[in-house]
């Protein structure tokens, strides 16, 4: 796709608790996979060049052993990897992290559920960080629960915001009874759950966040049904056969397919904002281009037809 400038601005903006931000961001989740600091260091510091003002980071991204089981070597931290590469911390830039899921001493993946372990995973992310007051923090939920039990966890962390530790909060893995339960107690500024062209079972939770003003924030939006194990060497979005919508649609206009599944996802409502992540910077201008790449009524609908 023909670009003539790559910046994330082109694909416009939306307010993120008290700050208007690219609707282009980057997730860090990607970045640990590799025993390579400088390669991601010099990933951040790109995207960060591109005018990405939004990264998405989580207590839990890290390799080897965290969600993702990247390269032999000493842990490396997402949340570090950030502050190595960007502090001092550009004006305007918003760094989102989630707590939530926790690694027992068993090395088990549970789930952080009273006051004192997320308060642990807060403490966690300032560190790691390097700030005294974190910009968003999303409660992630893991397991199914009721609307009583996130209350009770996002109250935990509401404290934690009354003590400013945290400036805004969000919800991730949710449903809309989970978010009205939470907004009793203090705002919800994002929603953060899977979304993608091949993943769309929240769809109606984007649009009644699109109808209060929420921003929604999609993950495995590239990766899509692949969801942690991230896009294949040929994904649906890139060999969805010989007719494919998305595969014509990006031929046809000198794009990838990747960067068709993105454009698709924007155009789902102004409030939906991208965290496409990476560890390579040519994947990250690709990710970023996308946001210039407008699709029609008609590619929009023919799309669509892969529900």
């Amino acid at each position: 796709m023909a670009v003539e400038r790559i910046d994330a601005s082109v694909a416009g903006q939306w307010r993120l608790g008290d700050r208007v931000v690219n609707r282009m961001g980057f997730g860090s989740m990607r970045l640990t996979i590799r025993n390579d600091r400088e390669r991601a260091v010099a990933v951040l510091r790109r995207a960060v060049e591109l005018g990405v003002d939004h990264i998405d980071t989580a207590a839990f991204y890290f390799s080897p052993g965290g969600i993702l089981d990247g390269e032999a070597g000493e842990v490396r931290y997402a949340a570090e990897l950030i502050r190595d590469g960007l502090r001092p911390y550009p004006e305007g830039l918003l760094i989102a992290t989630k707590v939530g899921p926790d690694r027992l001493p068993d090395g088990s993946w549970g789930e952080a559920v009273t006051a004192g372990r997320l308060r642990h995973q807060v403490e966690d992310n300032l560190r790691r960080l390097g700030v005294e007051t974190l910009d968003l923090v999303n409660l992630r939920i893991v397991r199914p629960v009721g609307p009583e039990e996130v209350a009770e966890r996002f109250g935990a962390l509401a404290d934690m915001r009354a003590e400013g530790l945290i400036r805004h909060l969000g919800l991730s893995n949710v449903r809309w009874e989970h978010v009205e339960a939470a907004r009793r107690i203090a705002p919800v500024v994002c929603v953060q759950n899977a979304f993608a062209v091949d993943l769309r079972r929240h769809f109606d939770l984007l649009r009644k966040c699109g109808e209060e003003g929420i921003a929604f924030v999609p993950f495995f939006t590239i990766a899509g049904t692949a969801r942690e194990d991230g896009p294949a060497p040929k994904t649906v979005a890139e060999d969805d056969g010989e007719n494919g919508p998305e595969r014509r649609i990006a031929a046809a206009r000198g794009a990838t397919g990747h960067q068709v599944r993105l454009a698709w996802t924007l155009q789902q409502g102004a409030h939906v904002l991208a965290i496409p992540g990476t560890g390579d910077v040519a994947h990250l201008e690709e990710n970023i281009a996308a946001g210039a790449l407008q699709l029609t009524a008609g590619e929009m609908a023919e799309i669509d037809q892969r529900r």
